[in-house]
Order: C-alpha cells, then sequence, then structure tokens
C-alpha cells in the first residue's frame, strides 16, 4: 500500500535501517540515528539503480512524490535521470562557463530578444527536452560528431526527422557562438551533412485557385463572431501579411488617412510599408472605435484593455468554426495565394510581390531594396489585389492560371 502522511511522520528508527514502501518504486530509509531518507529504485540499461530524492521533513511525501514522477518521465524519454543530474550539476558547477549548456543558455539570451515569440519558446523547449539532457554538461570543446548524431537519432527514432534536423541547426549556432567567444576551436555540426535522411519541408496550407480562393473569401465573409475577429479574418487576405504581424498590428503604425501600416519585420529584421486598399482603410475604420484606445488593433478577448494581442490561433479557429479544415487553408496561406495569383493572373512583377511580402529581395547590381522601393507601383498592386478579391466573391469571371509549359 501507498504510504500516508501519519505513517512518514510517526516512523522511528531501529536497531537497523528499514524500508518502507511507495508506489513505483520509491521508498523512505529509516536509518537508525532517526534519518529518514528517500529514495527511488529504477532499472536502467538493463541495471538496477537507486536515486536520492532528498531527506523527510525538508522534501515532504508529495514533493517527493512529484521528484519520483520526473524521473520517471525522464526514464520513459530514454534518459537515465542519475546521469542527468550528474550532467546539470556538471553544467552549474564542474565545467562553468564552458559547459554546452551554459553557452548555450548565453548565446539564447543575447538573440532571443530579436525572434518573435514562438519561435524563441520553440528553440528553448527544444534544447532543453532534446539537447541539455544528454550533451548539456559536457565542455562544449570535448563534444564531437558522433555524440551529436546519437542525440539527433533519438530524435528522428520517435518520427521527428524535421526536428532532428532543426536541433543540428540550433546546435550549430551554438557552436558557432562558443567559436566566436573563444570556448570551442570549431563546429562538429559540419561534420554531420548528409548524416540523416532529409525530410521534405511541408508548406502551409494554402487555397492558389481563383475559384476556390473566391468560395472561401464568400465564407469567410459569413462569420458572425465578434467585429474584432470577424475584421481580422477579412483584413488577412488583403494584406497577406504574416499571421503574427497581423495580430500584433498596433495603432500607432497605422495611418489610415496616408492609408499605410508601417512597422518592423521581426524575422528578417527590417522596416516594412504595407500600401492599405480603400477596402483595408474601410475594415480598419470599422474596428477602430472599438479597439482603437488600447494599443493593438486585434486585441485579446481576455483582455479589455487592448494592452495584449489576439491569440495566435484565433484567425485559424475561426476558420475551423466556419469548416474550412487546415489542410485546405491556413492564416498564412494568403501570402501563398497572393504571391500566385498576383504574378500568374493579375500579372505584376515578381520582385514587386517579393518586396510586398517582405522578403529578401536585391536589385540586379545586388543591392538590398529599402522599405520604399516601388512604393507607387506596390501601391496599385495592392488596390488591384484588393478589388480583384471584391470580383471574384460576386462571380465575375475568374481568369485561369496559366498552366506551364509541357
Amino acid at each position: 500500500m501507498a504510504l500516508t502522511g501519519t505513517a512518514t511522520r510517526t516512523a522511528k528508527p531501529k536497531a537497523k535501517q528499514y524500508k518502507l514502501a511507495d508506489e513505483k518504486g520509491m521508498f523512505l530509509l529509516v536509518t537508525p540515528s532517526g534519518g529518514k531518507w528517500w529514495r527511488l529504485k529504477y532499472r536502467f540499461g538493463g541495471k538496477e539503480k537507486l536515486l536520492a530524492l532528498g531527506t523527510y521533513p525538508d522534501v515532504s511525501l508529495k514533493a517527493a512524490r512529484e521528484r519520483r514522477d520526473e524521473a520517471r518521465t525522464l526514464i520513459a524519454e530514454g534518459v537515465d535521470p542519475g546521469e542527468h543530474r550528474k550532467a546539470v550539476k556538471a553544467a552549474k558547477h564542474e565545467r562553468g562557463a564552458n559547459s554546452f549548456e551554459v553557452v548555450a543558455r548565453e548565446w539564447y539570451a543575447k538573440h532571443s530578444p530579436n525572434w518573435a515569440k514562438t519561435h524563441a519558446s520553440r528553440t528553448i523547449n527544444r534544447l532543453e527536452k532534446d539537447v541539455f539532457p544528454w550533451i548539456g554538461g559536457k565542455a562544449i570543446a570535448d563534444i564531437e560528431a558522433p555524440e551529436l548524431l546519437t542525440m539527433a537519432r533519438r530524435v528522428e527514432d520517435r518520427g521527428a526527422l524535421e526536428t532532428a534536423h532543426r536541433i543540428l541547426s540550433i546546435c550549430g549556432q551554438v557552436f558557432r557562438y562558443a567559436v566566436a567567444t573563444g570556448r570551442a576551436k570549431r563546429d562538429p555540426t559540419r561534420d554531420l551533412r548528409g548524416a540523416l535522411p532529409p525530410y521534405k519541408s511541408t508548406h502551409f496550407a494554402a487555397v492558389t485557385e481563383p475559384d476556390k480562393l473566391a468560395e472561401l473569401l464568400r465564407i469567410m465573409d459569413g462569420y458572425e463572431g465578434t467585429l474584432t475577429v470577424r475584421c481580422a479574418l477579412r483584413l488577412a487576405p488583403l494584406v497577406f501579411v504574416r499571421p503574427g504581424e497581423l495580430r500584433q498590428a498596433q495603432w500607432t503604425d497605422i495611418d489610415l488617412d496616408a492609408a499605410e501600416w508601417r512597422y518592423h519585420v521581426t524575422k528578417t529584421g527590417t522596416q516594412h510599408i504595407v500600401p492599405l486598399s480603400r477596402q483595408a482603410v474601410e475594415i480598419l475604420r470599422e474596428v477602430q472605435p472599438l479597439t482603437g484606445r488600447g494599443r493593438y488593433v486585434f486585441p485579446s478577448a481576455r483582455n479589455p484593455r487592448g494592452d495584449r494581442a489576439m491569440s495566435e490561433n484565433t484567425v485559424n479557429g475561426a476558420m475551423r468554426r466556419l469548416g474550412i479544415p487546415k489542410e485546405e487553408m491556413s492564416g498564412h496561406g494568403f501570402r501563398a495565394a497572393a504571391r500566385t495569383i498576383l504574378d500568374e493572373v493579375l500579372g505584376f512583377r515578381p520582385d514587386f510581390i517579393e518586396h510586398q511580402l517582405a522578403h529578401s529581395v536585391r536589385d540586379p547590381n545586388g543591392r538590398a531594396y529599402n522599405r520604399t522601393a516601388h512604393l507607387p507601383e506596390r501601391r496599385k498592386m495592392m488596390q488591384t489585389w484588393a478589388d480583384y478579391l471584391d470580383a471574384i466573391k460576386v462571380g465575375a469571371n475568374v481568369t485561369p492560371i496559366r498552366q506551364a509549359a509541357s
């Protein structure tokens, strides 16, 4: 039977040490001197091992069970909790500033403020789950390619090949930071090119055929939820920015009289201008009385003061409620639709389109275009795009996409 708090508290010392069993391998070891020690018996690699979980009463029965469950989670993920504890200690004490984990966290702290929140969160989670338990406590200069490959293959074996590739990429950035700061001589991830099977990247779901896009727009116009979400849904295809940029749009960046939205693109570290069509301005003027006193154009419904942006899943969630499956269209998919139709149907220059997508675009001499490049042409393109979407929604003749020559 499982231990109780009363049995733990009233256990008396005897001439010899003895055990009081709890559940799932945990027990309380009572010594002749009166000490009470929590222990976990487990098997790893075919060997029986013991893990200290603390002493009673400093560590209560409840806290000991929580530590036991954390250790069992590590075991289920193929990590020896005893070795994991040693690695953490090594990272904090023995290896100091030269351990992989310490260098990685320093690299992360330096660069993550310039990343999108979702990218920053995903990066540190991957390090903590799939990297630190294995190599976090080792001196970064001593880590070799075979160790990294073994680590990556553990991820591959659970069916996450793309994640395995991304983890090696993250590790490569950490190693190059270590080289730059004098704590490593080279980046061993470079020796692993081709070691993992290639993977095919999965693109965001998108509708790029005009007639199907028209049907989708008509469905979206029927959304009966809140005005904020309804306006976000209607604006998304008109401006075709990244979903995070749309939901975090701020009123201070928008000039409705000039019909422009200017903001900083976190992904590329550049300033960007979105010329606003007449239709886009109308949508923004419609929602302004509701949200204009706050910071965000599309604030979270849970934050009436307007100082917190709409959730990243709100637009996609609204489409799901309208019966639009995730395999057919996503918030990000409007970018692909605009890129395809503006080029193949409406005939705009690809560099105008790429610039409006806030992609890296260079002129024939290799110089990067600035944010105002081709602004009059892009303003015309955005109005033509908005008019085109209005036309296909009401059933105007749809120009078929040109087929590639066979």
